[in-house]
Formats: C-alpha cells, structure tokens, sequence
C-alpha cells in the first residue's frame, strides 16, 4: 500500500492530465451514442417490422473485439481520439436503443388510447408522458453505455487517446504493479461514481434530467478550453512508453525552450512505434525521438546488414528522407539495443564477461520474449554465430527480469539501457561478435518543421555524442525505481553537462 500511495503521489501531474482525457472520451461517446440511440429507437418503434433486425445489427456491435475495431478504424481515421471516440460510440449504442425501444413499448395501449381521445398528437403524447413513463429504461440503458464506456475507454491508450490506461500500459510495459491498480482503480471508481450519478437521475423529472445533461455538456465544453497565454510558437514533441523516452523529450523541451522562442507541449507515454511514426505523418505531432536500428528494420524496405552505429544512421537519415521527407538529427552515444544479462554471482561464479564465454556453461536456461527467439539478431543469430543451444523459455518480456532474478532462467534478453540491470545488479555480456544491431536514438521531425524553425537542427544536436549507456541507465534507475520525475532528472543531466 505505501508503494502505491508513493507511486501515485510521484504521477500526480500525470494522472489528473489522463483522468481528464478519460473522463473527456467517455462523455463524448457517451453523448453522441445518446443522440444517436434514442432517435433511431422512436424510430424504430414508428416501423416495429425493422425493429429487430436492427436490433439484432446493433447487437453484433458489441460482440466485435474492442481491441480488433480500433485496428479496424486505424487505416480509415488514425490515432487519437477520434477513433477511440468512434469504436466506444459504437459499444455505447446497443443498450441505449434497446432500453429506449423496450421502455416505449411497455407502455399500456389503453394509456396511448386515452391520449388519443382527448386530442393528443404523436409529438404531444411522445413529449407529455411517453418519455416520462420509458425514462427509467432510458436512464438504465444510459447507465450501462456508461459503465461500459469508461471501463473500455483505457484501450484508447493503446492508439495515442490518453485516458488512464497509459498507466495501465506503462505499468505492463515497467512490470510496476503499482502503475497497473493506478489506472485499474481509478478506472473503477470512475465507473461506480457515473453509475450512482445516473441511477440517481433514473427516477427523476425529465425537465431535471435534461439539465442534468446540459450541465454536463457545458462542463464538458469548458473542459477544452485552453487559455492563451502566450504568443509563442509551439511545437509537440512525444515519446514511446517508458522511462527512456520521457527522459529524452524532456531535455528537448529544455534546450528548445532555453535556446529559442519556441514553446514545447510534451506527450509522455503516447504509444508504441507504429503510432507515434502515424502520429508524425499526420501532423498530429511534430518530433519524436526514435533509434537507428527501428527505422531500418521497421520502416525501411531494404533493413541495412551492418553493426556499425554510423553506417545504420546514415542508411537510416537517408532511408527515412526518402521515404516520407522526414529528417532524422544525429545520434545520441548510447545504444539501447538488445543484450545478455546474467546475475552479477553467477557471472562471477561462472569467469563471464562476455556471450562467447557462455558456450563453456552447460545447462543454460535462457528467458527470451517470442520474438527475440525467432529474430535472426536474436536466438537464431546467437545459434548460428556463437554455437549457443540454450533451453529457452519465451515469456512476457515485462516478466523476463523477475524470472532472472528469481534464478528461473541463468540468461536474459534485456535493452543495454534498462534500469533493471542496476536495479538487480546485473552483468551484461559483451556482444564480442557484433551480432545485435545498434539502436542509437535520435530526434525525427518531417523536413517541413525544420524549413520553418531552422534553429531546431542546432539546438537538439547538442546532444549529439552524448549520453553514454551507463548515464542512461542511472538515468532510467532514478526515473523508474527512485520514482523521481523525468523532467528533474533530464534537468539534472544537462546542467551536470553545461548545456543549459
């Protein structure tokens, strides 16, 4: 418990920032699934023959994977917002037209007869005591959209949206439990809190019940309102999830805004490669730092067959401008690429210090994620260039460091600049045969942004050279085990090195 009261007291300025956007995302969807759901079911009870197979359509909505429609609507729409806002309307729509439907047609005729006679039209029946009668079915279906939505909202996370499970993917991605109950809890209780606000709302007026909602509009509105409060340009920069990444994009903003009138906006923990690289194509962010050895063998049709940094950079730099009229800076010095880590002991025990030492070893277990074990840079290469026949166990790569450490696998796959090598004392072997590939990061940017803001070149290049691994790795130690926060420690490292 006291872990978790620290780590969340060290994410605060996160969290409140992904709680907005999680609340943001789900009343949006939530609105929009309303105004779409309660019309088509007065429709549908005006044309009772089409009403099942409609209902049967909607149905088949929900039985979609959530996570196999957002991949669905990334070709058409992209990342962000817009299709998490999408994927949830389409969830939300279901029970709200069923209830609506159902709650009409539970009206008794006798009711609607009467009505008749006195001289009521459609309109002033629907308006005088329709509604007010099916309002507690609307109201319920309302409420389980709601739930729905707010608990489905942290996939948004996973396509660049925000919300709360960027903590959910950054704990994953960390193996912090912590970072998981953030966003899992507060999830939760988002949902119960909406949940209790609408059954309150089930049995009341519909005057109330429609200010209720446009209250809920209005703040909803002001909740985008950004301020003006300066005349400066301004630029986003982002970064993948981690540690690492946040670091960097920190000291960016540092030296942009130290060295020119340039404002930076940071999005820590915006996703994986793929959407980041999707996010710069479509404007929606305009640098991101990304490593060598990914834009050659992720982007690149033709992956360069070199282990010298500066050779996979170039064919990179010229790769990438090709391509998409990106540029790509000048590296950093260290190299978070893959590598073998044994127990600082067993290295001792064993006279390790290298990966063709290990052949000497009998009887290695090896924890490998899948697709380590299938690369060619990975267990194949290690196979065909060091003679290693390791027992390999695939798992999790989050999971590899607790099998290490708990003595369940001798060798780990780990990143050069991982934290968890301080963390656990570890020994990384050198690759004394070049196998794995450099992954040296650097900034991209589309060639555009540089033509409007030359200065940019000049002032990320100051780290150009620099950063060693093992600078990187304290680094990242201090972010994700000391719990301090990535702005201070890339602060700390650029003072340290005269640069602001």
């Amino acid at each position: 418990m006291s872990q978790l009261i620290s780590t969340f007291q060290n994410q605060q300025g996160q969290f409140w920032q992904a709680l907005l956007e999680h609340i943001q995302i789900s009343l949006i969807s939530i609105f929009i699934a309303i105004l779409i759901s309660i019309p088509l079911a007065l429709l549908l009870r005006r044309f009772p023959k089409i009403a099942e197979p409609i209902l049967q359509v909607t149905g088949i909505f929900q039985t979609i994977p959530s996570l196999a429609l957002l991949g669905l609507l990334i070709p058409f729409i992209g990342i962000g917002s817009l299709p998490a806002i999408v994927a949830l309307v389409v969830y939300a729509i279901f029970p709200i037209v069923q209830n609506t439907y159902t709650g009409l047609e539970q009206i008794e005729p006798s009711l609607i007869e009467a009505a008749t006679a006195f001289g009521m039209n459609r309109r002033e029946r629907l308006m005088k005591f329709e509604l007010s009668l099916a309002m507690p079915f609307i109201m319920a279906g309302i409420r389980t959209s709601t739930v729905m939505v707010i608990g489905t909202a942290t996939l948004a996370a996973l396509i660049g949206a925000g919300g709360l499970g960027n903590f959910i993917l950054l704990g994953i991605n960390m193996n912090d439990v912590s970072l998981i109950l953030i966003g899992a809890i507060s999830s939760a209780l988002l949902a119960i809190i909406f949940s209790s606000l609408l059954k309150f709302l089930e049995k009341a007026k519909i005057r109330t019940i429609l200010i209720s909602f446009f209250i809920g509009l209005l703040v909803l509105g002001g909740s985008y309102y950004r301020p003006q409060t300066s005349d400066h340009p301004q630029i986003t920069i982002a970064g993948k999830l981690g540690a690492e990444p946040d670091v960097l994009i920190n000291m960016y903003k540092l030296l942009i805004e130290k060295d020119s009138n340039i404002r930076v906006n940071l999005k820590s923990n915006f996703g994986d490669t793929t959407f980041l690289y999707n996010a710069l194509k479509a404007g929606k962010i305009d640098i991101y730092p990304e490593y060598t050895g990914t834009i050659t063998s992720t982007f690149l049709k033709d992956p360069v067959n070199s282990t010298d940094p500066a050779v996979v950079w170039q064919k990179a730099e010229e790769g990438i401008k090709k391509l998409n009229q990106f540029t790509y800076l000048s590296p950093m010095k260290f190299q978070d690429t893959y590598a073998l880590a044994v127990k600082s002991d067993f290295a001792k025990e064993h006279q390790l210090t290298k990966i063709s030492d290990l052949p000497n070893v009998s009887g290695l277990t090896a924890g490998f994620d899948v697709e380590f074990a299938n690369r060619s840079d990975g267990n194949i290469g290690l196979k065909k260039l060091y003679g290693l026949d390791l027992n390999v166990k695939t798992m999790q790569s989050s999971l590899i460091y607790n099998a290490l450490n708990s003595g369940a696998v001798n060798v780990a796959e780990v990143y050069s600049t991982d934290s968890q090598i301080k963390q656990y004392n570890l020994t990384v072997l050198k690759d004394d045969k070049n196998l794995f590939p450099p992954y040296q990061a650097a900034p991209l940017m589309k060639e555009s942004l540089l033509k409007k803001y030359p200065e940019l070149k000049k002032i990320l290049n100051k780290l150009s050279g620099k950063i060693t691994d093992q600078e990187m790795i304290e680094m990242n130690y201090d972010v994700n085990v000391k719990q301090e926060d990535a702005s201070k420690v890339a602060e700390r490292y650029l003072k340290a090195k005269g640069l602001i």
